[in-house]
């Protein structure tokens, strides 16, 4: 392929976020990015897909889509298969795992289909076919037009290689820069999150004060790809961060560990001069010294029966607490329950939209300027 090609690009969004990401994409210079249900096409070649995965913090994965054409049967889609040309695209060495995709289509069985393409590529590639590659080919049949992507990211992108792995399920780096930009965060005003568990809100908050690039830890599955050009790739990695911010960003937690994790974090991902945690409960919390700013805060949402009394009060107290300290910042809550939001008294705006976070619908609730 040659690098000037001008492919489809489909950022993939977590439902319900696909408007943020948008905007991001507009604002980061993707060309013709449109919004669409899962996410934002764009058009670029594939130096932009490499950028998409270095600079976007709301992308999920970023899919190249290559090319496609009809097919009715399996004979017609094997046929077609042995002529696309994979070398253009795979590496004969490199492992691939294909996956397919089937909907409104007289190829109806996306099992079948998906031996068809893996057959394709080892017959006529050479490539072998593996369960764990890191190198994923997607053939999505739709009303009978065959289409293929490639995932470029690899591991998804909320991984940003620089934290560990965290046994809770807390709040995806990637969801938690979208909610900043749902609340107006742009980075040159104070964040505290009251709750913060291993640090996400408070960590990715100082990362965009500092203009670093989400993807700059980690490797991605485009380097296994005959397009892929390694000295103009660690070009577009020396981006510098923006020099100097002197805006701090707070989080505490009643949970010790809690703080541990988020200390070392931040220390990994090289913000800890921007950063402060302490240990505390709601009913402690006092407002930096500085200017006002952004409250953000991903309470429990109690899924079990009986959770919802407990967590009243606490959502309570968080909203009186908010309403007498915090006089001139902003709020954002994110939760699964309207009416533990409602229970925090606070003046709050119209909610945002239902966002799925691995099988639980939340949404952000909003304020204005507390007065």
């Amino acid at each position: 392929m040659e690098p000037n090609d001008d492919f489809e690009i489909f950022l993939v969004a977590t439902p319900g976020l696909e408007a943020p990401l948008h905007a991001e994409a507009v604002e980061q210079g993707f060309a013709n990015a449109k919004p669409s249900p899962g996410g934002v096409t764009c058009r670029g070649g594939w130096p932009e897909a490499w950028r998409a995965n270095l600079c976007l913090r709301g992308a999920n994965k970023v899919l190249v889509r290559l090319s496609g054409f009809p097919a009715v049967h399996l004979a017609q889609l094997d046929k077609r298969a042995r002529k696309f040309p994979w070398a253009d695209f795979l590496r004969p060495d490199v492992p691939v795992k294909v996956e397919a995709i089937s909907r409104k289509s007289r190829i109806y069985h996306a099992g079948a289909a998906r031996q068809r393409i893996e057959r394709a590529i080892t017959e006529t590639l050479g490539a072998p076919i593996s369960s764990d590659a890191t190198v994923r080919v997607i053939l999505r049949i739709e009303k009978d037009l065959c289409t293929f992507s490639v995932d470029s990211s690899g591991e998804p992108l909320h991984k940003r290689g620089h934290k560990p792995a965290i046994a809770k399920a807390p709040m995806r780096e990637t969801m938690a820069a979208m909610f900043l930009r749902e609340c107006d965060f742009e980075g040159t005003e104070p964040v505290l999150d009251p709750m913060c568990g291993s640090g996400t809100f408070v960590i990715e908050a100082a990362e965009i004060a500092l203009g670093l690039q989400p993807g700059r830890s980690r490797s991605f599955a485009f380097e296994n790809l005959p397009s892929f050009d390694p000295v103009l790739w660690s070009s577009m990695r020396q981006q510098k961060p923006v020099a100097y911010s002197d805006v701090i960003f707070h989080g505490s937690d009643r949970n010790g560990g809690a703080i541990e994790a988020s200390t070392k974090n931040a220390a990994r991902a090289g913000v800890s001069e921007l950063t402060r945690f302490q240990t505390h409960s709601v009913s402690d919390i006092k407002p930096p010294s500085g200017p006002s700013g952004l409250v953000i805060v991903n309470p429990p949402y109690g899924a079990r029966i009986g959770d919802e009394k407990r967590l009243r009060s606490v959502y309570g107290s968080l909203g009186k607490v908010l309403q007498s300290r915090f006089k001139g910042w902003r709020v954002g809550i994110v939760t699964s329950n309207p009416s533990l939001a409602r229970s925090t008294r606070l003046p709050l705006l119209p909610p945002g939209p239902v966002v799925d976070h691995g099988g639980t619908k939340i949404r952000l609730y909003r304020t204005e300027v507390l007065t």
